[in-house]
């Protein structure tokens, strides 16, 4: 007997708790639908005022839009338009807004480019700034150089005059006298018995002894021969030329054979030039 009165007790325990967490389900249902009900009633009444502001502005806008027309018409009756021309008007008016407001994104966009484009030559223009400096202390160290250089040429008095002159003994101190740029100088090689033009002047080798380092040079200018005998090698050799007479200098550096020499003729930078052909 006991068995059997404990099943019927198990049930109704079991019948209970479904049914309190029924009641639980039911009441948090009702809560729901209170507060979703709530939810509803306060957004119908937003719904429901929006609409009425929505009548409020399209009434407005009625309203804004009649007396539009009749101030149209009026401004048309007094300008003697049609309706048709107040449209094309204002279609032209809107247009032309248009393009302004294209230009203006036209030109800010030009404006930010050419900004752009004077920051990049800015940045150019100091590298160049940079560049520069360093290019004058080049030039400066060179013409340190070359002045020490020149310096130490052998100066020599001409045949001619008391006037002493730089002369080069080499091609590398002729460059060095070059670049003085106080002179004109046209190197030369001569050979026996064959007269060269050289410069404006005329030279011919008549003469060479390799043993002495002696040779004997023709010159031939202003229609005039001189004859510069027996002398010797880094001589300056001296002879006025030109119109209004200018000293010029001939120096021979090398005897290469009896029949061979070479050097450099030095005129004044007020000399004439040869012509090309």
């Amino acid at each position: 007997m006991s068995e059997i009165d404990e099943t019927p007790r198990s049930y109704s325990g079991t019948i209970l708790g479904v049914t309190i967490a029924a009641l639980v389900v039911a009441l948090g249902g009702l809560i729901w639908s209170y507060t979703l009900s709530g939810k509803l009633t306060t957004q119908q009444a937003q719904l429901a005022d929006a609409q009425q502001q929505n009548v409020k502005l399209a009434a407005e806008l009625r309203e804004t839009d009649a007396r539009l027309r009749v101030a149209t018409e009026a401004l048309g009756k007094s300008l003697g338009l049609t309706q048709q021309q107040m449209d094309s008007r204002a279609e032209e008016i809107v247009r032309r807004q248009q393009e302004n407001e294209q230009r203006a994104q036209q030109m800010e966009a030009a404006q930010k480019q050419n900004s752009q484009q004077i920051s990049a030559v800015s940045s150019e223009v100091s590298h160049v700034k940079t560049d520069v400096g360093g290019v004058k202390t080049d030039v400066a160290r060179t013409r340190n150089d070359l002045n020490s250089a020149v310096a130490q040429l052998t100066s020599i008095r001409g045949d001619l005059s008391d006037h002493s002159s730089l002369i080069a003994r080499n091609h590398d101190e002729l460059e060095l006298l070059k670049h003085r740029g106080d002179r004109n100088y046209y190197e030369f090689t001569l050979f026996k018995g064959q007269r060269k033009v050289v410069g404006t002047i005329g030279l011919e080798l008549k003469k060479a002894d390799m043993k002495k380092n002696r040779f004997t040079v023709q010159v031939y200018s202003d229609d005039k021969k001189y004859e510069k005998k027996d002398r010797n090698v880094n001589e300056p050799l001296q002879f006025y030329s030109g119109r209004n007479p200018l000293l010029f200098e001939i120096v021979v550096n090398n005897i290469e054979s009896k029949n061979q020499i070479s050097g450099y003729l030095a005129t004044p930078k007020g000399a004439p030039v040869p012509t090309v052909p």
